[in-house]
């Protein structure tokens, strides 16, 4: 058993690792290090990188922030529901764009009128 691991059967070591390969791929996906992550979840970037690779379990309490941090449904991140009714049959996670935006619905509204402002003025130049 690998040092400061957990006493885990083969079918939860089996889950904690595709928990830790779908965790490290959102954050990738959202553009985020591990270290911006790790913050946001007050643990250490080492800690977050056993997470990813599944040597550590990651506790349950960390789900739900995780699943808002990278705008999915816990069950998504859990691996027991494709990431929307839309995407089924589809492969990979909902795509960064879509991920994004759902975040930013979730801003303070002058946040929200703040980042439809810009994006305005992008998609403006654009023509």
């Amino acid at each position: 058993m690998e040092p400061g691991a957990p006493d885990m059967s083969p079918s939860d070591r089996q889950f904690t690792q595709a928990l830790g390969r779908r965790l490290a791929a959102l954050r990738q996906e959202a553009g985020l290090t591990q270290q911006a992550v790790a913050a946001h979840l007050g643990v250490a970037q080492q800690t977050l990188a056993h997470y990813e690779v599944g040597r550590l379990r990651l506790p349950v309490t960390l789900v739900p922030k995780l699943a808002d941090l990278f705008a999915v449904p816990t069950d998504v991140l859990l691996g027991v529901a494709e990431a929307s009714p839309a995407r089924a049959g589809k492969r990979g996670p909902t795509p960064k764009l879509q991920r994004q935006l759902e975040r930013v619905s979730r801003l303070p509204k002058a946040q929200q009128h703040v980042v439809l402002a810009m994006l305005d003025g992008v998609l403006l130049q654009r023509g």
